[in-house]
């Protein structure tokens, strides 16, 4: 199957060191679909918290459908995720004992379905993110010159 993705969570990435993906549904309502299908969603600064052996994504932003009506629902609600209980329970637990975090990496269309890829992360340290932007800058340096010198 296709996967049209919708958003990304560049951040993330940024603030976080990635250690497993997980890929669950979103529970949404008729009218945060169309909006999502437009594009106006936002993952920045979300988070994912397990609640009665439940997964949720908190502060991911969907933008009220423009032709909607009264069935629009609050941007900022809390969104279900479907995952199977024995992956929330794996996660739940590495939560607790290591301290790790849940966060949103993307969500995107599988199919006919919004899904919702999410990450168990650790945080960086500052000295982590100089670190990061130092090998990114350096190897785009590197990529410059090589493309210079295939050009001569």
């Amino acid at each position: 199957m296709d996967n049209k993705t919708i958003a990304n969570n560049k951040k993330a990435y940024h603030d976080y060191f990635v250690l497993d993906k997980y890929e669950a549904g979103v529970e949404l309502f008729g009218t945060e679909v169309k909006s999502i299908r437009a594009g106006k969603v936002n993952l920045k600064d979300s988070y994912c918290e397990i609640k009665n052996g439940e997964i949720f994504a908190t502060g991911v932003h969907v933008t009220p459908y423009e032709h909607g009506n009264i069935f629009n629902k609050d941007p900022m609600r809390d969104k279900k995720l479907l995952m199977h209980k024995k992956e929330i329970l794996k996660l739940f637990g590495q939560v607790q004992r290591e301290g790790c975090t849940i966060i949103p990496l993307s969500l995107y269309f599988k199919g006919s379905r919004v899904k919702m890829e999410i990450g168990l992360c650790k945080g960086k340290k500052q000295y982590d993110k100089r670190e990061a932007m130092a090998q990114r800058d350096a190897k785009r340096d590197i990529d410059r010159r090589l493309k210079e010198n295939t050009r001569e």
